[in-house]
């Protein structure tokens, strides 16, 4: 049994620990508030800021962990190199985290490093420094702080009218203390994916096919598996999913972004060393294994034979339309399950604000089927809960 140390604790942190816990681990979640989703599931829990280093240090102390996994974003990610100094597994490679938590170094070794084709970009220090580099992009362009999640703090600027309002909008949604901004070109693209990306200790690099999603005001609204693509576009992203990852070290799950332009082909976006938002789809059954249990065996090192696509999915998320400290009810999930090939997520999250992801439907249906319709199916389910 090894013990893990789960640095946030949401609801894909929740689904992780029980996946952890259903292969006889002892895991310990922490987060910055008390009774967090993944602190329900969990041996034991810690509450405290992650981006405090001697706090983070000191929950290492005291629990002498096997293994640390990061979920989240805002961590003092540069201790990691010290615990892995001592011996102790970092999820996916204290490299990876580091990398992937800040868009400067993520991009640069895309793109500079390692040659892989994505969106013209520039960084920005100061607003004077953003309306210069915008102007050199053009318009519209895409500013995003260096280090957020979720799609907090990204905005499109399609004049320099915008800039001031896109400049406030990611020092209000930055996690961490980086004051700086990415300035994207606008890529016209057909649709995105999140090609969740699985590297192994002693295996091969896994693919799962393709999904498709949906956001809104930056973050994700819905999803869904196989999206449908050009089979030299899916290859083209497989290799440059692997080509990232294997620069970045480490076995675990890997949430790529691309966009995908018909025209022009593929595009690098993002990606995240942790199971992804998007993947969330893969809980209703369409893989043979979930994006939670493909990161529990790829860190624990067991093998993953193959990852087989079994049926069509969609998720369609729950948001809550109030504010409210203590936890919240809800109505309509009996209605939402009258449904055949449908189940729902209620994350259990000990507060609520306007607009949180609370939960989540995920719908199958046999392979061939309809993926529309599919869609249009978890969406309505999703509208039938309400948060109150």
């Amino acid at each position: 049994m090894k013990k893990i140390l789960l640095l946030g604790s949401g609801e894909l942190g929740k689904e992780f620990t029980i996946a952890m816990k259903r292969l006889g681990q002892y895991v310990v979640a922490c987060d910055a508030y008390e009774h967090a989703p993944a602190m329900q599931v969990a041996d034991e829990c810690e509450v405290f800021k992650m981006l405090d280093g001697d706090a983070l240090a000191a929950a290492v102390a005291k629990h002498q962990p096997d293994i640390i996994v990061p979920e989240i974003e805002a961590i003092r990610t540069e201790r990691l190199y010290d615990f892995e100094k001592q011996g102790i597994q970092v999820v996916p490679s204290a490299r990876a985290v580091n990398y992937t938590m800040n868009r400067r170094s993520i991009r640069d070794l895309a793109a500079k490093e390692l040659g892989v084709k994505t969106a013209k970009y520039r960084y920005a220090a100061s607003l004077a420094e953003l309306q210069e580099h915008a102007k050199e992009i053009g318009f519209p362009c895409v500013i995003k702080p260096l280090m957020s999640s979720s799609g907090h703090g990204q905005s499109v600027a399609r004049s320099d009218a915008d800039l001031v309002k896109s400049w406030d909008e990611a020092q209000h949604g930055s996690r961490g203390d980086i004051a700086e901004v990415i300035i994207e070109e606008f890529i016209k693209f057909d649709f995105e994916i999140t090609l969740l990306t699985v590297t192994q200790k002693n295996g091969q690099t896994l693919f799962c096919a393709p999904i498709g999603h949906v956001q809104r005001d930056g973050d994700y609204r819905e999803s869904f598996q196989p999206m449908p693509m050009r089979p030299e576009h899916l290859k083209q992203a497989q290799e440059m999913a692997a080509k990232v990852t294997g620069a970045l070290t480490g076995a675990g799950i890997w949430g790529v972004e691309f966009f995908v332009s018909n025209k022009d082909g593929v595009y690098f976006s993002e990606l995240s060393p942790r199971p992804h938002d998007t993947g969330m789809v893969t809980l209703s059954g369409c893989q043979n294994l979930s994006e939670f249990e493909l990161h529990a065996r790829a860190v624990l090192g067991y093998p993953i034979p193959v990852i087989k696509q079994e049926k069509v999915g969609a998720s369609a998320v729950v948001l809550s339309e109030i504010e409210k400290q203590g936890y919240p009810d809800f109505t309509g999930v009996e209605e939402a399950l009258k449904e055949e090939d449908t189940d729902v997520r209620i994350f259990g999250k000990p507060f609520t604000r306007f607009h949180r992801r609370m939960g989540v439907v995920v719908c199958s249906a046999p392979l061939g089927s309809d993926i529309d319709a599919l869609r249009d199916k978890c969406k309505a389910q999703a509208a039938k809960i309400k948060v109150i």
